[in-house]
Parts: C-alpha cells; sequence; structure tokens
C-alpha cells in the first residue's frame, strides 16, 4: 500500500525530472530574466532551489543516521557558495544538488519513510518524513513555477502535487495571510475548488484560516485547485493568468491578493 511519504517522493521525483528536461532548454539570456519571485531572476530563483536541496539533505541525513544536525553557520556557508554562481552554473548545479536530495529520498527503506524524524530547524520538533517531503514539495512546485512564469504567463503548479499541496494548506494559510488590509473587518468566505469537487471556508479576521464551509457565507470565491494555492502563496498575480476564477460578496480578487502577498 502506497504511504503519504510514498507519494511524496514520486511526486519529488516527477517534480525533479520535469525541471531537469526545462532548464535544459534555456538559453543563458533566459536565465538572466525576471523570474515569478519578485526580486529574483530565473537563474537566482532556480540557486534558491539549489541551495534548499543541500540544506534539506544535511538535515534528511542527519535524521535517517541519527547524527548531530549541522550547525548555525551551516546554511549561510550554503548561501555563501550559490549566491556567487554564475547564472550557467546555478542553472547546472540546482540539477544536480535536487537530484542528489530526491535520490536520498527514494533510498529510504519503508521502514525509515515510517520513522525517521527530519528536524527542519524553523519547527517546534523534528517531523516525519511525509511531512519533510511535502515541505520540500511545496518550496519546489512554488520555485519552478517562478521559473516557468518568467518565461510563461500560462504556466501553471504541477499538477501531481495539487491535491498534497491543497491538504497542507490549513497549515499554512495564517502564516501566509495578513491581516492588516482588512481594517478590523471580518469575512467568511465560501472557496469551492472546482476540479477537486470540494469546499472550503476561508475565514478572515483576527488571524486567516481554513475552516469548514461556512452556512451562510459572507461571499464565494470559485476557482480550481491551482489558482487557489497561487492565491495563497501570493502568486495569482495581474499578468498571471489563471482559469475560472470568480469572486462574489463584498471582497474583490484584489483584495484576497493584498491578505495573500507572497514571499
Amino acid at each position: 500500500m502506497s504511504t503519504d511519504a510514498d507519494r511524496v517522493i514520486a511526486v519529488l521525483r516527477t517534480g525533479h525530472d520535469e525541471l531537469a528536461a526545462f532548464v535544459g532548454k534555456l538559453s543563458p539570456d533566459d536565465l538572466t530574466k525576471k523570474s515569478g519571485a519578485d526580486e529574483w531572476t530565473i537563474a537566482q530563483t532556480l540557486s534558491h532551489l539549489g541551495s534548499g536541496s543541500e540544506i534539506q539533505l544535511a538535515q534528511l541525513t542527519a535524521g535517517r543516521d541519527g547524527t548531530p544536525q549541522p550547525g548555525p553557520d551551516f546554511n549561510p556557508s550554503v548561501w555563501a557558495r550559490w549566491d556567487p554562481k554564475t547564472p550557467a552554473e546555478q542553472a547546472a548545479d540546482v540539477i544536480e544538488a535536487n537530484g542528489r536530495l530526491v535520490e536520498a529520498y527514494e533510498a529510504l527503506d519503508e521502514a525509515q519513510r515510517a520513522t525517521v524524524l527530519v528536524d527542519l530547524g524553523f519547527l517546534p520538533a523534528p517531523v516525519p518524513v511525509a511531512v519533510a517531503g511535502r515541505m520540500r514539495l511545496s518550496e519546489f512546485a512554488f520555485h519552478r513555477w517562478d521559473v516557468e512564469a518568467g518565461l510563461d504567463a500560462d504556466a501553471r503548479l504541477m499538477a501531481p502535487a495539487l491535491p498534497l499541496l491543497v491538504d497542507q494548506l490549513p497549515n499554512m494559510t495564517a502564516w501566509l495571510g495578513r491581516t492588516e488590509p482588512l481594517e478590523g473587518t471580518s469575512y467568511d468566505l465560501a472557496v469551492v475548488l472546482t476540479d477537486l469537487d470540494r469546499t472550503l471556508g476561508l475565514r478572515l479576521g483576527e488571524r486567516v484560516e481554513l475552516t469548514d464551509a461556512p452556512a451562510t457565507p459572507d461571499g464565494t470565491l470559485t476557482l480550481p485547485a491551482e489558482a487557489f494555492l497561487r492565491l495563497v502563496y501570493g502568486r495569482l498575480k495581474p499578468g498571471y493568468n489563471a482559469d475560472g476564477v470568480a469572486v462574489t460578496g463584498p471582497l474583490s480578487l484584489d483584495d484576497l491578493r493584498r491578505v495573500f502577498p507572497g514571499f
């Protein structure tokens, strides 16, 4: 029987292979273009994915082997090696670095996938392989979109990741959402995910959170899961296309964009 960890690792592999094929077709000029991440070029976004691969590989290895986690100087030392690379080096090296991380996940046997705990450094306690892999998948999927969106306004998040990322949203909305644009007003919205035949609740008040669908919503946001994920992560921006997005009620799509400014 396929476990949550198995499913996450399989999607990480698919994403890696697709990214490798995409990056292999990029020209030197492509690498210097602005990505979907506002402050980074395509090459800089790939560099971020590459350094993140190295960092999580070290964390996964420590959890697997029961050895100490890297010290506080480790992450800055990784960034210091990646930042000065040329765009061509960043593009080539991310494929090697991310490939090593995916291979390390794939090499975990059934027992390790069920029992290994990974200290990601920013959570209160170490997490299971499935959770660590899902966190990596989230970072990978959205920054891969950043890379592709720099060249194509019709870019979409990788389809195999969507159900896994939607399941993770309750843990992310409070962190990604901002209440300041609401100016003290609260709203309960229904969120209809048209492709998943699923309705959620989005509560905007003292905090931003996903809930069960409200019985009497103040408004309704209707859209595919891919577009909702990009909204929450600040990537449903003007100029980047999405299908079938409709908003009714007191808030506009631009209001919701301000609640979810992204990173």
